[in-house]
This record gives C-alpha cells, structure tokens and sequence, in this order.
C-alpha cells in the first residue's frame, strides 16, 4: 500500500487536484494520502475535502491529518511539496520595496529581486524537509511545486542525495495553446522542450514530422487574436524564433524589454488577453482578495449536492508516482541538475528537461543545445540563480546583491548603487526570516 505525504497540504486547490488524479491509478486506488499543514483550518479542510473526493469515488484509500511533519514523512513513498513560506503580510514586500526604487513586478516568485528573497525565505524550510526525508523515508522521491522552481530545487539538489525534481504545468500548457493555434490536436503534437523553469524553449515542434514552426509564425503575426493573448511572448517568439514556456505575465518580468517604460507597460503588458498579461502586483492582488473569501469558495465545493470531477487531470506528478511505484514509464519535463543535459547552459545549474519517470526513479534526457539566442537571456538567469543560491549556502549578502544587480530587469532600471539599496532594503525587511544570513550589512 502506497503512502503518499503533501507538504502544504492547506494549497487547497493543487492537493485537491493531485488527489483525483492519484486515486485514478489502480497502484494508488488504496493509498494512504497523508496531509500535512501548519495552518490548523486549512488543514482541516483539506482533509476534508480530499474525503469527499474518496467516498464519492467510492476509493479504499486513507486520509491521515498532521501538524507534525515528521510524523507525515515516515515511511513515505513519495513526497508533493506545495509550501508558501510566509503570508501575504511577509512576502508582499518582495513587490512593494522593489516598486519603490521603479521596478514594477507582476508576479514576483520565480526571478529577479522578489524570486531570489523568496527564495532565501524558504530554502532554510526546504533543506529541513530534506533532512526529515533522509532520515525517514530515504527511498522516498519529492515532487516539488513552490516557487521559486529553480532555485529552490538548485539548493536542495546541491545538499542532499534525495531523488528531488521540481514540476511546472506551464510545459504541457503552453503545448496545449500552441497545437491549437496549429490546428493539430494536442496528442498528436511532437516537442522537445528545454530551458529553466518559466524559461524553457521548445527547440522542436512537430505535427507527424512537419515543422509547425513556420506556420505559427503566420498565424502570431497576421491574426491579431492569438497575438494579442499573449503579447509579450508572441513578441519574443517573433524576435528569437522559438516559443518559451510561462505567461506573457512572468516573461515580461525576466528580461529587459518590457517592464523598463511606462509606455512599454501600457503597451504590451495590459491589454493582452491571456490568463495573466502582466498588471502591476497581479499576484498580490488576487492572494489579498483570496484571503477574504477563500473559506466561502471551500464550503460552497464541499457541499454535497455540487458535482465533483473526478477525471484524471493533466498535472505530471500522480504519473510520475505511479511509474515509481511500479506502473507505466512516464516522460515528463522535470527540474533537475544540468550534467551536460543542456550543453550551453552553466554545469550545475537547475534545468527543466525531459525526465523518464520508472521504478529506478529519475533518468533525465539530454536535449543538447539551446538556440544561442535562447540560451544567451537563459544561461544569465540561470547564473544568477546559482549566484543567489551560493549566497545562502555563504551566508553572504554580498553575493545576492550582485545576483539582483544583474537581473536584467533590474539593471535596466537601477545603477548599481541604487540595486545596492534596494538589496539592503529587503535584506532589513526580511532579517527575522533569513537565519542563515548573520549578517545582512551591505
């Protein structure tokens, strides 16, 4: 019998998801699906929620509910990681001190000033939950969804021997948007698909051998539609020739060329159709908001009489934990450490390439080069997240000053003693949350 553990199992909306989708697999039909939260409320409700998925699915698993992480990693088979270290009321500085100083952040939790405080602010958490793994289920593998991707997976992977690897749905999602701008159906669609996480490019994509390349860029370029729902990608495709994964939204944010104006906002950061085009502080937003009603949302899903989905979704992580457990071999792009897997990307970095999911674990492919003027923005933004990483693992300031100022963005914007300033700014915001830091003086 499978035991499967969710840290942060109070992310009612990915531990809701993973569940139905765990329990369409006959391995893990009679899994032990252990929830674990700091948060007493969500925690229950989680519980909750994911009984209601069981007894309407009529499944033999088990729900077992801890505030004790220890207790939820003994024994584990596999481990889903969905934590936010920190609420509203810590991280929202990551935007609001960086806006102050002119750099205008939408999401905030992935690159550049906001992901790499983000990032210093949960990796203490992460390594803990890894020294946890060691020692109580050393067997086990950790599917890690929470941002920053890179860096996060980038440090675990540096200091443990775990079978760790970070998943993203914007691979199979963007896919999804680009057959149907294709007009070929998503199943039948061919890609390899390479990067950093939020920055990978798909290097090949095929329909029964042909190139969909060259009909794409028609369609971006004369049909004002599809332009127009992700305009900032579409922008870059039409400059470097290749799509990347993640929304207009977070792209903007990771590199020079659309968040250094207020016109270029105005432009191309607005009006975008796109789930998220790129408005100021979006995701700051729409965590306050949920924050007030998020418990209604919860109770109007629990109620008995409102139907629930309980077909597989396309998430990668319950296939994964299937082919560990012994079924069918998975592919999926996973965040692994680059052994020569992109070979114009940094040795060492945290990479987003194909992975073979099997009984042995994690066997990642190697996609071999990425187009040079892909890999130039990707191969900084990966140095960076080294840099920034380095510097927790130092306990030095100084090395994630020089990660931040050289964040395009960022140094679009700010010279370098302004980026000096802003560092100091958050590292004084955020003292009481980076203990590895004993010093924060820059």
């Amino acid at each position: 019998m499978a035991r499967i553990t969710f840290i942060g199992a109070g992310s009612l909306g990915f531990t809701r998801g993973l569940v139905r989708d765990i329990l369409t697999f006959p391995t893990m039909r009679d899994a032990t699906l252990v929830l674990m939260d700091i948060d007493r409320e969500r925690l229950e409700f989680a519980r909750r929620a994911c009984q209601s998925i069981i007894d309407r699915g009529g499944y033999p698993a088990k729900i077992v509910a801890t505030r004790n992480r220890q207790e939820a990693l003994r024994g584990a088979d596999a481990v889903l990681c969905t934590i936010l270290s920190g609420g509203v009321d810590v991280w929202q500085h990551d935007i609001l001190i960086p806006k102050k100083y002119g750099i205008d952040t939408n999401v905030g939790d992935t690159r550049g000033p906001s992901g790499i405080f983000r990032a210093l602010r949960t990796i203490p958490t992460m390594l803990a939950i890894c020294r946890d793994m060691e020692e109580l289920c050393p067997n086990a593998i950790m599917l890690n969804y929470t941002n920053p991707m890179a860096m996060l997976c980038h440090a675990m992977q540096r200091a443990s021997r775990l079978q760790i690897t970070g998943l993203c749905h914007s691979v199979q999602g963007t896919a999804m948007m680009l057959a149907k701008w294709a007009n070929v159906p998503y199943e039948e669609l061919s890609y390899l698909c390479a990067g950093i996480n939020h920055m990978a490019w798909y290097t090949k994509l095929e329909h029964k051998g042909k190139d969909l390349y060259p009909r794409l860029r028609k369609r971006v370029a004369t049909d004002k539609e599809v332009y127009n729902h992700e305009q900032v990608r579409n922008e870059m495709f039409l400059a470097l020739g290749y799509y990347v994964t993640e929304s207009s939204g977070h792209n903007s944010e990771y590199n020079w060329w659309f968040r250094k104006r207020p016109d270029l906002i105005a432009k191309y950061c607005t009006r975008g159709t796109g789930w998220n085009p790129g408005e100021y502080a979006y995701i700051l937003k729409h965590y306050r908001k949920r924050e007030k009603d998020w418990k209604v949302g919860v109770r109007e899903w629990l109620k008995k009489d409102q139907p629930i989905d309980l077909k597989r979704g396309q998430e990668y992580a319950a296939s994964i934990v299937n082919a560990r457990l012994g079924g069918e071999l998975f592919k999926f792009n996973g965040n692994v450490p680059n052994t020569n897997l992109v070979t114009n990307l940094p040795q060492g970095a945290c990479v987003e390439v194909p992975v073979l999911a099997s009984r042995r674990g994690f066997e990642p492919i190697c996609a071999g080069a990425l187009p040079p003027q892909c890999a130039m923005l990707t191969g900084l933004s990966a140095q960076i997240e080294m840099l920034a990483v380095e510097g927790h693992f130092q306990g030095d300031p100084t090395l994630v000053y020089r990660a931040v100022a050289h964040d395009p963005l960022t140094a679009a914007k700010l010279s370098l003693a302004e980026a000096r300033r802003m560092t100091a700014d958050l590292f004084k915001q955020h003292r009481k949350f980076l203990p590895q830091f004993k010093n924060v003086k820059l």
